[in-house]
């Protein structure tokens, strides 16, 4: 292989990718050893390693320590659904996703506090920029596989003198913000969603195990309480290839 164009490792990865899509290996199977595919390609071990690493970050292959590297089994499509009674129940609706369709959840997060808040989140808060919020950013596992992203902010003027200003510490860490907020006699009453198809950034895209090239789905929550003050938002990332997002409604009878 010659050096000019993209990097050796990135048209090994696309070729492989190819014949993965052909069915030139079926789901569960072997893949020649590196050393063999690597001759094949003209390029060497490390490279194919390289492009093969890409593919087990994509989800299409997947590694097995002291065995090889074998065709992944692919991902079920899941449903995720966002509706009232997701907001009325404690917890997270992460969480109540998963119960539903009957998987494990797990999640990962840190909280970051006396951040000041960029003048997007600030806007969307209903504060000054550089008014000091706490951050929290969480990765979502859905039978260990990684699930969505969030990145939250709650002002500290609502938070910051009490118990729940860490959502992963204190008596309520790992709640849902509903039931932590009305713990400290904030109601919430309303939940403002906006969608926005996007790219994952590279970080993004290592996290959820997916190309930056692939579609995402931003959900920017907003949580406002019964006098219609925001007391926390976020951005919610879903990749688009492994979640469908659907709304659920209530109707109300004709009068």
């Amino acid at each position: 292989m010659g050096h000019d164009g993209p990097p050796q490792h990135q048209v090994v990865a696309n070729d492989l990718r190819r014949r993965l899509a052909s069915g030139e290996w079926t789901a569960g199977e072997k893949l020649p050893s590196r050393a063999r595919l690597a001759l094949e390609y003209g390029v060497g071990p490390n490279v194919l390693q390289k492009a093969q690493e890409r593919l087990i970050v994509e989800g299409l292959l997947k590694g097995r320590a002291g065995s090889g590297t074998y065709v992944a089994k692919p991902r079920e499509r899941r449903r995720m659904m966002r509706s009232r009674h997701r907001e009325r129940g404690a917890g997270s609706v992460f969480h109540a996703d998963m119960a539903e369709l009957g998987g494990t959840n797990t999640w990962e997060a840190r909280s970051y506090a006396r951040m000041p808040a960029p003048t997007d989140i600030a806007r969307r808060l209903g504060i000054d920029p550089g008014d000091l919020c706490v951050q929290t950013t969480y990765l979502f596992l859905a039978d260990s596989e990684p699930a969505q992203l969030s990145v939250s902010w709650e002002p500290m003027t609502i938070t910051g003198e009490t118990p729940i200003v860490l959502p992963v510490m204190g008596p309520l860490a790992g709640r849902g913000v509903v039931e932590r907020m009305q713990s400290i006699g904030v109601d919430i009453t309303t939940a403002v969603e906006v969608l926005r198809p996007s790219r994952p950034t590279q970080k993004q895209a290592n996290l959820l195990g997916i190309n930056p090239a692939d579609l995402v789905l931003v959900i920017e929550r907003t949580y406002l309480d019964v006098d219609g003050r925001a007391v926390e938002t976020a951005d919610i990332t879903v990749p688009d290839s492994r979640w469908d997002v659907a709304y659920e409604f209530g109707i109300d009878p004709p009068q």
